[in-house]
């Protein structure tokens, strides 16, 4: 007698089997996907990068004076800052804002600290006779009272072009400083003494047009807010 047997498959395993796709379906998924993800790179890619034409003309614009156009104006000078050194460029074409500027800070720091050792060689040079003359004053009312004394910047100093212009035959330049520095004196007895202080000063620097030395002089010292 002959048994047969039969496996029965259970109708969980009859419904996990997994029939083979089509490759007419996958050629079509893979085409779909492909269409997303040359999308998705086309979004990145398409996006604009830098500085465009058309946000160039919201720049700072230069400044029209007396029917000549100078150049740009310097980003953070306001309009009317812009054009006086446009007024100042018309009688000296050499003047240079920017470059102003980074001589005026290391003139400041070179007189801050001629000031304090009373280096007088150093100051003559970058004074106009009548400032030198008050420097000399302190400076030497400083050494009769025997004392000594030290600047040192804690940062480096902002400097902001205020101002400017001519007078007569003389170009006229006012910056405004804004220091941190630290002050040490050594008086001829008892202890020395350290302070560390803001300042906020306009500066007005002077110049004679067409001279052969081109540098500024400091024409005078003034307070300022900070």
């Amino acid at each position: 007698m002959t048994t047969e047997m039969r496996v029965r498959r259970s109708p969980w395993t009859r419904a996990n089997q997994v029939k083979p796709v089509p490759i007419q379906f996958q050629i079509v998924m893979f085409a779909i996907v492909a269409a997303v993800l040359l999308f998705m790179l086309y979004n990145v890619l398409g996006k604009k990068v830098g500085r465009q034409p058309q946000e160039d003309a919201r720049l700072p614009q230069a400044v029209v004076v007396g029917g000549q156009t100078p150049a740009p104006a310097t980003p953070g000078m306001d309009a009317a800052t812009a054009a006086a050194v446009a007024g100042l460029k018309a009688r000296d074409p050499a003047f240079d804002p920017a470059r102003f500027i980074e001589g005026a800070r290391q003139a400041y720091e070179t007189i801050v600290r001629g000031y304090a050792s009373g280096d007088r060689e150093a100051l003559r040079p970058l004074l106009t006779p009548s400032v030198m003359t008050s420097f000399e004053a302190g400076i030497a009312a400083r050494e009769a009272r025997g004392e000594r004394e030290q600047a040192e910047f804690l940062h480096p100093p902002r400097a902001d072009l205020e101002l400017a212009t001519v007078r007569d035959d003389r170009a006229v330049a006012k910056v405004r400083f804004l220091a941190e520095m630290r002050s040490t004196v050594t008086p001829a007895e008892g202890e020395v003494s350290t302070e560390e202080r803001r300042t906020a000063e306009l500066w007005t620097f002077e110049r004679a047009l067409g001279a052969a030395d081109p540098n500024w002089a400091l024409a005078r010292v003034e307070p300022a807010s900070a």
